[in-house]
């Protein structure tokens, strides 16, 4: 598998991509060309033309979930790419409409235009994307520590109630080694995600990590997180998007941490 960082808070030095608070990784996987979140903007789109990777050949997208960070990229990638024969893989609240206050904080099309724009796989239930990858559907509540959180409301079949982000999911690789996960921002949990995808792929052993762990404070899920990466014995993480300076250098004093910026290049 190859995986390239197309959309990432954080740039590298020297390289000369664009850089916003949002997520959009391009996957390679035994011929299958997956796009993980499409970012907020059109940069995915300019940064794949300077890594001279062609969007018109993917052939799978995944959207951790509905916020806007990682979807709204979708509407410059509907103008710049015909998505008819491209299968788009979410979870079933993942195009309801989200509203944090006034603010639209959802992705920029329903599921029933969807439908005629895309090949949509509407699932709550694991699916296989590729020879190797796994979306993961919807994350059970498996620690206490990580209760999900209230942002904003979400609107479903008219009514509109609480947003605990039901939809938030992940995709994990399978290979001989063992399994990488891949995820968005973990509003389910990052441990929550890291076990599910154990029971998932009925393999308990986890070579790494890449994503945002919605993490900023110094508090008892940190803390635990820290307890769970080392039990697990996780030692190849790449913490991006929407995890804090603070909470980087915590997890660096017991774990190492890798680096993350629009450009890195994963080969597993």
């Amino acid at each position: 598998m190859k995986l390239k960082v197309l959309v990432d808070n954080n740039t590298y030095i020297d390289e000369y991509f664009m850089g916003e608070p949002a997520v959009c990784y391009y996957i390679e996987d035994n011929g299958t060309k997956i796009l993980f979140d499409l970012g907020y903007s059109d940069i995915f789109i300019q940064n794949a033309k300077k890594m001279d990777i062609d969007l018109k050949l993917v052939d799978t997208i995944v959207f951790s979930h509905g916020h806007n960070d990682h979807t709204r990229g979708l509407r410059y990638m509907a103008d710049h790419t015909d998505l008819k024969d491209v299968a788009v893989v979410v979870h079933p609240l993942c195009f309801n409409s989200k509203m944090y206050g006034k603010d639209n904080i959802g992705a920029p099309f329903n599921s029933e235009q969807m439908k005629g724009m895309c090949r949509l796989k509407l699932t709550s239930s694991p699916l296989q994307i590729s020879d190797n990858i796994v979306f993961l559907g919807e994350i059970p509540n498996i620690y206490d520590y990580e209760e999900r959180k209230k942002i904003g409301m979400y609107s479903n079949g008219g009514e509109w109630k609480d947003d605990r982000l039901a939809d938030d999911s992940a995709i994990v690789y399978k290979n001989e080694e063992g399994l990488f996960i891949i995820t968005g921002c973990s509003h389910s949990g990052i441990c929550n995600i890291v076990e599910y995808a154990k029971r998932v792929c009925c393999d308990t052993r986890i070579t790494g990590i890449i994503g945002g762990f919605h993490l900023f404070d110094i508090d008892e899920q940190l803390l635990k997180t820290i307890e769970f990466f080392e039990s697990n014995e996780i030692d190849n993480i790449y913490p991006c998007h929407c995890v804090s300076f603070r909470a980087k250098a915590k997890l660096n004093e017991k774990i190492r941490i890798n680096e993350v910026g629009v450009g890195l290049t994963l080969m597993l």
